[in-house]
């Protein structure tokens, strides 16, 4: 087995000593090991001479096994090594990241079931990973996990922004309390997914999801989350006290994990620093995954698309073909069905998308609703609805195929399995094979529902494993995939880079669903992205949705400036420009930032950061000399600092600025902005004004 993939500088092999040290390569993180006098496995940690992590204790309970991975152990060796290297990811917000970390490995063995394991623990500059590994064994072949006993001990009463540990999605709104506050909220029943998904709340738990993100009283940021999720449950944090323990998600049993020998668990994740734009910074989670696993990458590139989409929601537009069904057929005979007038994927509706990115340089045209099924498709445990080929009668694939290559343009395919993972299993060699028959070269799958097989939560073992089968498959056919309402990401995106992005929270579909608030993506740089891109969906220009229907007082919660500065500050090499068509062309100078800001990058800098209350990130094009910067802010308006020393010295360039008008706010004046245009150096700092719930977007050439 490979554990180091740069040079091993130094390696030495210790007795059976009951306490090691390891410091990270700037010694500022500091890692302690230990055993108690009963055995148990104990870690601590420290920052700068300041306590992050409390001595917590370590191990496995197994199913079935009255002898517990969890105490008794002595240690039999020690091994520690160092790595710094670097490497060149296929898309990233970094065109070479380094990879810079001192291990420390510990080899356990418990006498009283003669059971060995091994704890591997690697501290780079930003932060921890540890994990356990199960050597193959006579008396540890399979086993089943009942609980990790995992614990995170934190000195204080810190301020945490936190999502309840439901194991079926993370689509709610994120809530800032302290750690003693958690419990007490978790328990009130307030917590909401949002009105259209009541199936989704699973209450009563007392546990919280990651990444979770931490400060604390003396101003140290803390984030845990994991890494290289594979073939095992997601892991919510149990609050005690002020303790997290690990929570796996169970399976239809109340198992935890089925395990064969040799394995690793994934790495638990804790990130550290005393400045916020560190953790932003952080590779140490892609750091943590398996090199790419793909023979050929140079079909894999970054997208930029529109689509038959955010209509559903605002526009009274439908996925479905038909308001009737009809079950005598057994398989519905569509051409039998008068169509509902109000069908979006239609082969006009479609064409028009097409004709538009065409024009303005969009890579691709999403399409949802283009397949039978739609009508009857949601609910408890569906099964078989879709077969991911068959299209509508309105949907014309041959044409819009042929019409979509004449125009240089893709049309992204969309797989909605309603959680039926068996049969998109059973579909997928069948349905990837058509894509690639038809030109298809990228898809959207969703898994809105309860999992089938029966049970299953979408972040326990088997879905976990699933979505990884489907983004190998993928990569068989060459197909890039965008998954949604899948479980949280974890950097495998690093071994698996045509797993383009991810949903997995509450994207921009719940500003008409139900609501986000003005802090929601100040958050999000910090939780969701923590572990890799997100498929935000922005760009919504008309942000107040009386103008489609003076009923509908729903918004927005952002300002049109914002909602461009989101390109820049929820990085992803998938990129949505999700508004009407018509809500563009009524725009045409604040589209230009769009059509002009890249989504592959050569370099990143975090300019200011704090979470819950701002963000202002530059990025450098991949391969060009443009720079994008976005800043945004919650509910309170500011003045971003922004510091262009990063733009090569002793040139001048030529900023467009993208900036709220005076007196606009996200709630009274949304849609008020302006476009400047000014000489900018490397000594230049612009002082700008954002409004409350607004931001700026700076292209920069």
């Amino acid at each position: 087995m490979k554990y180091f993939f740069g040079l091993l500088l130094w390696m030495k092999v210790l007795g059976a000593s009951a306490q090691e040290t390891l410091k990270s390569p700037d010694g500022d993180l500091e890692l302690k090991f230990s055993l108690d006098n009963k055995g148990v496995p104990t870690y601590a940690l420290t920052f700068k001479g300041k306590a992050v992590l409390l001595p917590g204790k370590l191990g496995m309970e197994i199913a079935g096994d009255s002898i517990s991975l969890r105490d008794g152990f002595r240690i039999t060796g020690t091994q520690v090594s160092s790595v710094n290297d670097t490497w060149t990811p296929v898309w990233g917000q970094s065109s070479r990241i380094r990879n810079q970390y001192n291990e420390l490995e510990v080899a356990l063995y418990q006498e009283k079931r003669d059971t060995r394991i091994l704890l591997r623990f690697r501290l780079f500059n930003d932060g921890l990973g540890f994990r356990y590994e199960f050597p193959k064994q006579k008396n540890l072949n399979y086993f089943t996990v009942k609980e990790e006993l995992t614990e995170f001990r934190m000195t204080g009463d810190h301020k945490a922004f936190w999502l309840p540990g439901d194991y079926q999605t993370e689509e709610y709104k994120t809530s800032t309390t302290l750690l003693s506050g958690i419990l007490p909220k978790l328990k009130s029943g307030t917590l909401k997914v949002g009105e259209n998904y009541p199936l989704y709340e699973n209450k009563g738990l007392v546990s919280v999801q990651t990444p979770l993100m931490m400060k604390s009283s003396d101003n140290l940021y803390i984030n845990i989350h994991e890494a290289a999720l594979v073939d095992y449950p997601a892991m919510m944090l149990e609050l005690k006290g002020q303790t997290f323990s690990a929570h796996l998600t169970p399976d239809a049993v109340g198992n935890r994990a089925y395990i064969q020998t040799d394995f690793t668990t994934p790495w638990r994740t804790v990130l550290v620093s005393d400045d916020a734009r560190d953790i932003l910074a952080s590779n140490t989670i892609l750091n943590l995954n398996e090199p790419c696993a793909l023979e050929s990458t140079d079909w894999i590139r970054p997208v930029k698309y529109v689509g038959v989409w955010w209509e559903m929601f605002v526009k009274g537009s439908t996925w479905a073909y038909t308001n009737e069904t009809n079950t005598k057929l057994g398989k519905t005979d569509y051409s039998k069905l008068k169509p509902n007038g109000t069908h979006g994927a239609t082969t006009a509706n479609v064409k028009k998308y097409i004709d538009f990115a065409a024009k303005h340089g969009f890579d691709q045209v999403l399409v949802e609703g283009w397949n039978e099924g739609w009508e009857d498709w949601y609910g408890l445990w569906k099964e078989d609805v879709f077969d991911f080929v068959t299209p509508y009668p309105d949907f014309d694939l041959n044409y819009l195929r042929d019409y979509a290559k004449s125009k240089g343009v893709r049309i992204m395919m969309h797989h909605e399995t309603s959680a039926a993972a068996t049969n998109y299993e059973r579909r997928l060699d069948e349905a990837f094979r058509f894509m690639t028959a038809n030109r298809y070269n990228a898809v959207k799958t969703g898994y809105v529902g309860y999992p089938i097989p029966r049970g299953e939560w979408r972040s326990g073992q088997w879905m976990a494993s699933h979505y990884l089968r489907v983004a190998k498959e993928a990569a068989k056919h060459h197909i890039m995939v965008n998954s949604h309402e899948a479980v949280r990401p974890t950097g495998l995106c690093r071994t698996y880079p045509n797993w383009l992005a991810q949903e997995s929270a509450r994207g921009t579909e719940f500003e008409a669903l139900a609501d986000s608030d003005p802090d929601h993506t100040t958050i999000l740089p910090f939780t969701r992205l923590v572990g890799g891109p997100m498929d935000y969906t922005p760009g919504i220009f008309q942000t107040t949705f009386d103008y489609y229907d003076p009923s509908n007082k729903k918004r927005v919660h952002t300002t049109l400036v914002k909602q461009l500065a989101l390109y820049v500050t929820m990085y992803s090499p998938l990129q949505m420009a999700a508004d009407l068509v018509e809500n563009y062309e009524r725009f045409p100078d604040a589209l230009q930032f769009i059509k002009d800001v890249a989504v592959d990058w050569d370099e990143t800098h975090i300019l200011e950061a704090e979470p819950g209350d701002y963000v202002t990130i530059a990025r450098k094009a991949k391969g060009k000399n443009e720079w994008f910067v976005g800043g945004i802010t919650d509910e309170n308006g500011r003045t971003a600092q922004i510091n262009l020393d990063f733009l090569p010295a002793g040139r001048k360039f030529k900023a467009t600025i993208y900036e709220d008008a005076r007196g606009a706010h996200w709630e009274t004046n949304p849609m008020a902005y302006g476009i400047r245009t000014v000489e900018v150096t490397s000594k230049t700092v612009l002082g700008q004004i954002l409004a409350p719930g607004g931001g700026v977007a700076i292209s920069i050439k």
